[in-house]
Parts: structure tokens; C-alpha cells; sequence
């Protein structure tokens, strides 16, 4: 009997097989190496629409049926002969660093969805791809289905590999906001990837990540994703841009600060509203068009503003220029809000997008530019507000708002007595 086994033993033994590669530290492998475990099928297909189907599971399972026809399990990779479904996460992300490799072949065309939008872009770049008309010579790893000139569309650096070889990606994203490297070279720094399904919506803050299939073999393995924590997000989003921003509180107390002095503290490098105070607390400089940055807290039903070109006398809501509403939502006492009322809105006249916020407890950071009548608001890396009060005709409640004009002022804090906590409070002017 051994003498049997052995000739077969020693076969085994010599048979070439890829084993998956261990996820470096952090990281959760999303391919195990030896099945389509944690993965279904969905081809390019608008998430809102199957959010809204009313058999999902159904629509899913038949999705699935069709990618496993064309994916499998070889060797320690993922391989796809070029049609079907996509394969897709059976979990949804939101904050990632997300690491893979991929080989392709020619005249194929590829990419990765993030949030299950379209797409890290994967080409064939050569001229006999016939797709340099699309942006193909530029490379690999841009953000394709953004807007023509955007950032981030066409990659820095063509760093693609020949056929054969593999390419590595490693992708960062918070919020909408997306980093690749492909092969260790930088191609897209921190740039929006739009909603390609509705480019008047913000990213859907979590969906899965999707590997698209396009017309030839391709080849992944080593899958390893890291959700990014809070935190992390915060200190990447700082970073980026970071130049030319002034620190508007020095963590110890209110110098540089006039108004409602008795209603703040400086509180372990943080800025807090002091509980049952009131109250309006302004810098001491004047400014028109700026981007201000920094980073808050919520208690529960926490209520706070940002006073924008504040005149330094009356309610910010009505005598600035506007109030940026920093609010908890999803309290109880405030589930009948006014929509310009919410999170992030240029309060009583435009509404921000909802969702984006952090839980209780856990620090959001938020940049407000104000250029002329425009302001944006980006949330935890999200743009959630776009607006231009200068063709505000319709106001929350019917009352007018006489500052909306004004082209300068004060910024600071509007105060409503809760102990809502600020830090990394910055500004940048405008020039």
C-alpha cells in the first residue's frame, strides 16, 4: 500500500501551485484564494434602482448564476474570460484601503467600482488597443466616468506594465475622495469620484466594491481590503491641500476670539459650547472669501452653527452672511427639521445632503468654502452642500434673510447651550 501512494505522493509534490498570499497586517483578504466565497454577481446596474427593486434577492441570485459562469477560482487567482457579471462583495464599504493585483491581455478594457460606481479605469494602453481616442495612452488607474476635466479622470503618470506582467493597486478612499497608486506610482490624488449614477447626489456613503469584466481574460489575486477609521480618515483629509491654512484656536484658550466669551471654554485642546450657554464667539479678523476647516463633536441633539461673514451683532441665521448648521439629525426632538435645517445646510435657505455624518461620540470633520455668493460643504471627505444664496428666492418660514449679501465678516461659532466640542479649527483665505 505505500509502495502505491508513494509514486502518487510524489506527484502531488511537484505539481506548481499559487497559494493566496496573507493579508498584510490590517488588512481582511477578500479572495480566499480557492473559491468565490463573499462574492456575487451584479453587472453595471444603477444602485438606487436595485435598492428600489422590489425582489432583490431574486434579481441578485440570477446576477450571481450568470458571473459564476464566467469567474473561478485558479491557482490562488481570480480569473474572468471577459463576460458576464461583475464580481461584486457581498459587503458594502465605505472608507477603504483596498490593495489588488491584476493581468490582462490585449484590446481588453477593465476597472474597479468603488461604492458601485464606476470605476478605477484598467486599459490596454497600447495604440493597437484602438482606445487612445478614450483617454487609453494616458494609462491606468484614472477616474474614467468623471466629468470631462476633472481631477483625478486622467491619471498623473502612465504606469502600466507590459502584458504579462502584473500591475498593483493600492487605493485610498474617504468620502468621495480617491487616491491610486498603481504599480508605487501616484496617478490620482485625492480627487472626487462623481456620482456617476446621478452627478447631483454625493457618493452613497457605503455600497460594494465591484471588478469589472470587459471583453478579455483578466487576471486578480492578492484582494486584501482595511476600513479606515475616523480618525485616520480625518488626519488623510487634512492633509490634503493642506497648505496656506492659519490655526484659528491654539488648543489653551479664547485669544484671538471676541463675542460670547463666557459662553466657551478652552477644554483639553478642544473648544467647547458650555452646557446651557448661549451665545456668539467670533474671531477678532474680518474675512470675504476663505475656506474654513475644522473638526466637531456632537452630543446627542447636540446643536451648534457656523456664522459665515458674521456682522459681530445679532443672529447669524439672519444678519450674516449665513449660518452652516452643525447638528445632530437623527435626534428625536429634532425629526421634523426643516430639510434647510439639517446637517451641514446654509441654515433657512439650502438644504445639505443627509447620511454623511459620523456617530455620536465620534469626531466629523467638516471644510466650508465661501467664494463670492457660493458655498460648498464637504462632510467626512463628502461634498454634501452646493449653493449660491445670491439666487435664493424661497426662505424657511417666509421670513427674508437680510445679511445673505453681505461680501465680509466675521467667522465664528453660534452657540445654542449644548456642549458641542470643536478642534483643528482653521481658515484659509481666498485670494
Amino acid at each position: 500500500m505505500l509502495r502505491v501512494l508513494a509514486p502518487l505522493a510524489l506527484a502531488l509534490a511537484i505539481v506548481p501551485v499559487t497559494i493566496a498570499a496573507d493579508p498584510p497586517k490590517g488588512f481582511t483578504a477578500l479572495f480566499n484564494g480557492k473559491d468565490l466565497n463573499g462574492w456575487h454577481g451584479m453587472p453595471h446596474f444603477d444602485p438606487y434602482a436595485l435598492d428600489k427593486e422590489a425582489d432583490k434577492s431574486k434579481l441578485i441570485a440570477k446576477w450571481t448564476e450568470d458571473a459564476f459562469k464566467h469567474w473561478k477560482a485558479d491557482g490562488g487567482e481570480l480569473v474572468n474570460d471577459g463576460n458576464g457579471a461583475y464580481l461584486t462583495t457581498d459587503k458594502e464599504y465605505g472608507d477603504i484601503e483596498f490593495l489588488i493585483e491584476y493581468k490582462t491581455v490585449a484590446k481588453a478594457d477593465s476597472g474597479i467600482y468603488l461604492r458601485a460606481t464606476p470605476q478605477i479605469q484598467i486599459w490596454d494602453t497600447t495604440k493597437e488597443g484602438g482606445k487612445w481616442n478614450l483617454g487609453a495612452d494616458k494609462g491606468s488607474g484614472g477616474l474614467w466616468n468623471n466629468s470631462a476635466g476633472a481631477p483625478g479622470k486622467d491619471p498623473f503618470v502612465l504606469a502600466d506594465k507590459p502584458f504579462g506582467e502584473w500591475n498593483s493597486f493600492r487605493i485610498i478612499q474617504v468620502g468621495e475622495r480617491v487616491t491610486v497608486y498603481l504599480n508605487d506610482k501616484l496617478v490620482v490624488d485625492m480627487a472626487r469620484l462623481e456620482n456617476f449614477w446621478n452627478k447631483k447626489l454625493p457618493l452613497r456613503k457605503t455600497s460594494p466594491i465591484q471588478l469589472q469584466t470587459h471583453g478579455g481574460e483578466i487576471r486578480w489575486r492578492n484582494v486584501f481590503v482595511r476600513e479606515i477609521q475616523p480618525e485616520e480618515a480625518n488626519e488623510l483629509l487634512r492633509k490634503r491641500n493642506a497648505s496656506g491654512f492659519v490655526d484659528l484656536f491654539n488648543g489653551k484658550d479664547l485669544a484671538g476670539w471676541g463675542g460670547s466669551k463666557d459662553g466657551f471654554e478652552a477644554k483639553d485642546g478642544t473648544l467647547v459650547n458650555k452646557p446651557g450657554k448661549g451665545g456668539n464667539l467670533f474671531t477678532e479678523s474680518e474675512y470675504d472669501n476663505f475656506t474654513a476647516r475644522l473638526e466637531y463633536k456632537l452630543p446627542d441633539g447636540g446643536n451648534n452653527g457656523l456664522a459665515i461673514r458674521y456682522p459681530g451683532k445679532g443672529q447669524p441665521s439672519a444678519e450674516a452672511m449665513c449660518e452652516i448648521q452643525v447638528l445632530h439629525n437623527e435626534a428625536k426632538k429634532h425629526e421634523k427639521i426643516d430639510p434647510r435645517q439639517a446637517n451641514g445646510s446654509i441654515y433657512g435657505m439650502v438644504a445639505a445632503h443627509r447620511g454623511y455624518d459620523r456617530k455620536i461620540g465620534e469626531w466629523n470633520l467638516m471644510v466650508v468654502t465661501v467664494n463670492g455668493p457660493k458655498i460648498l460643504v464637504e462632510l467626512n471627505g463628502t461634498r454634501i452642500t452646493d449653493g449660491d444664496v445670491s439666487k435664493v428666492t424661497e426662505f424657511m418660514g417666509g421670513s427674508k434673510h437680510p445679511g445673505k449679501d453681505r461680501t465680509k465678516g466675521y467667522f465664528g461659532f453660534a452657540g445654542h447651550g449644548d456642549p458641542v466640542a470643536f478642534r483643528n479649527i482653521q481658515i484659509r483665505p481666498i485670494k
